[in-house]
């Protein structure tokens, strides 16, 4: 529980800093340097360390498949899309991935969801919704609808990739498999950048350093690692319940430091999402199977 309670902390530390690193950096080149710094930071660790280097094609494979799906595709996806949607709009769709991974669970990992795990499910996201409504797109343009895509290619990616590291189990060392998806992952985000040209167009000012190794060190090196983990023990629809928790620690941040403030709506989505999780956590877990 404190895992996942940390997990989700780190996570939503991620939208702030993503906003603060924007104003001085392309977003292809942002997303490539966050994850090559936090994979040459944990490779370093694994070496240091001399954690075991997994052997086996299928691993590795799926390994690459992790690094391409919540890498590649998720941090291009987000990044790309903020350009088009709204905070709001892109809020809600990203968080429809753990209702993907609930259904990719069900036909590849067996897992199954007690209707009151499913009904939790629903509460929780609908307070995410709840909280989005204020910021929501009126939507409409060609932009709009290139914005929705990249967040469909964000999404299914890292429902894809968290499929995938829920099959690895315990097979795989957390750090050395957070270390490998990333590095992986960055080679397509490098070589998407230098097709951008726009690689160099970085002003790295104190705020963007700090914003970049708060999103490289803590919100995917630290973070990746700690879900890697997770997910070795706890089913993983029930670990995305956490998930949707998120953009309330987000708003709490931005009150904290970026002087917002708590609407109504906030306040009431925090409470569905909050009563959604305690149903998804305390559902009958006879209905998961193996």
């Amino acid at each position: 529980m404190a895992a996942l309670v940390l997990f989700v902390f780190l996570d939503a530390l991620c939208y702030p800093l993503i906003t603060l690193g924007l104003q001085s950096a392309p977003h292809l080149t942002f997303a490539f340097l966050r994850a090559l710094i936090a994979g040459c930071a944990l490779g370093l660790l694994v070496l240091v360390l001399k954690r075991p280097i997994p052997r086996g094609a299928g691993v590795w494979l799926r390994l690459g498949g992790i690094g391409l799906g919540t890498t590649s595709l998720g941090f291009a996806g987000m990044f790309h899309a903020s350009e088009f949607v709204a905070p709001g709009m892109a809020t809600i769709i990203s968080h429809t991935q753990p209702f993907v991974a609930a259904i990719l669970a069900f036909f590849f990992l067996r897992e199954r969801l007690a209707p009151l795990q499913l009904f939790g499910l629903v509460v929780a996201f609908s307070g995410v919704v709840v909280v989005s409504i204020p910021q929501l797109s009126a939507g409409g343009t060609i932009a709009f609808a290139a914005g929705l895509v990249y967040l469909a290619v964000a999404t299914l990616g890292v429902a894809a990739g968290n499929i995938l590291t829920k099959s690895l189990g315990a097979k795989v060392d957390p750090l050395v498999g957070t270390a490998a998806q990333l590095l992986i992952g960055s080679i397509p985000l490098g070589i998407a950048t230098a097709i951008e040209g726009h690689s160099t167009a970085i002003d790295w000012t104190p705020k963007f350093v700090a914003a970049l190794l708060g999103l490289a060190l803590l919100g995917s090196a630290l973070a990746r690692s700690l879900w890697f983990s997770i997910l070795e023990t706890v089913p993983l629809s029930q670990a995305n319940a956490f998930t949707f928790l998120s953009p309330f620690i987000a708003v709490v941040l931005g009150v904290m430091f970026f002087s917002e403030s708590i609407s109504f709506a906030t306040a009431a989505g925090l409470v569905l999402t909050t009563v959604g999780v305690v149903f998804v956590e305390h559902g009958p877990r006879s209905r998961y199977t193996k």
